[in-house]
């Protein structure tokens, strides 16, 4: 059974039921909390931090906590604020982002975010790490340079038999995420879209789609990102 719990979000009283976690109950109050590896449906993992609040004093990730009664919800507060900048400007500076020549520029959630915070320029050095493109799926290419390791490919992109084509390799400053060599050759043109779909940034690539929509049309040209309206959670 699904209580009705009661909280406040930076001193707003607020209203949720406890089958939710803390950023599906903000946005449920009107309060945007940000996230990149959060998606609606699946499972959350808590990989950016970028949904990081404060409950009853403490940090925690707003995807991966349960709202429950009582609970005291910081969210806008100026530390909290300077850590997210931080994050998405970590972000920039240890891949390799040029937002100019990507064909996600304008439906990039980490360019929206970008955006969002008013980041003009990092305030780390950029590592300009060695990257490669792989292109040797017949269906999507996956940039290495743009992947910010969020998980979501790996959570939502599945075969019929619920195994998850994408996966991590190696370790520690190696890490990155690869297709399974044997799952990728059959990939079927739906998972291929959803896999474009899921990425928040441009690392996962349908081919032949290159630059589908103009400038000024794109997701977040008009609308940004706290304005988005998310639809009905969907189980995936």
């Amino acid at each position: 059974m699904n209580n009705k719990v009661n909280f406040t979000i930076d001193d707003k009283e607020c209203t949720s039921t406890s089958d939710k976690y803390i950023v599906e109950a903000a946005r449920e109050n009107g309060v945007y909390i940000p996230t990149l590896c959060n998606y609606d449906g699946v499972k959350p993992a808590g990989s950016c931090r970028v949904c990081t609040v404060k409950v009853n004093k403490r940090y925690l990730t707003a995807c991966t906590t349960p709202i429950a009664e009582g609970m005291e919800i910081e969210v806008n507060t100026t530390d909290l604020q300077d850590f997210r900048n931080a994050v998405v400007e970590l972000l920039f500076t240890e891949g390799n982002h040029f937002c100019p020549a990507c064909e996600k520029s304008g439906n990039c959630e980490l360019q929206a975010l970008a955006y969002k915070f008013q980041i003009m320029a990092p305030r780390f050095p950029f590592q300009f790490n060695e990257r490669y493109i792989d292109a040797s799926n017949p269906k999507i290419y996956h940039d290495h340079n743009r992947c910010i390791l969020c998980k979501r490919c790996i959570r939502v992109v599945k075969d019929d038999k619920g195994k998850s084509v994408f996966a991590f390799e190696n370790r520690a400053r190696q890490i990155r995420i690869n297709f399974d060599s044997k799952l990728g050759e059959v990939l079927t043109d739906e998972l291929a879209e959803k896999a474009m779909e899921v990425c928040p940034v441009g690392s996962i690539l349908v081919k032949g789609k290159g630059f589908k929509d103009p400038i000024g049309t794109r997701k977040f040209d008009h609308t940004p990102i706290d304005k988005i309206v998310i639809p009905e959670k969907q189980n995936i």
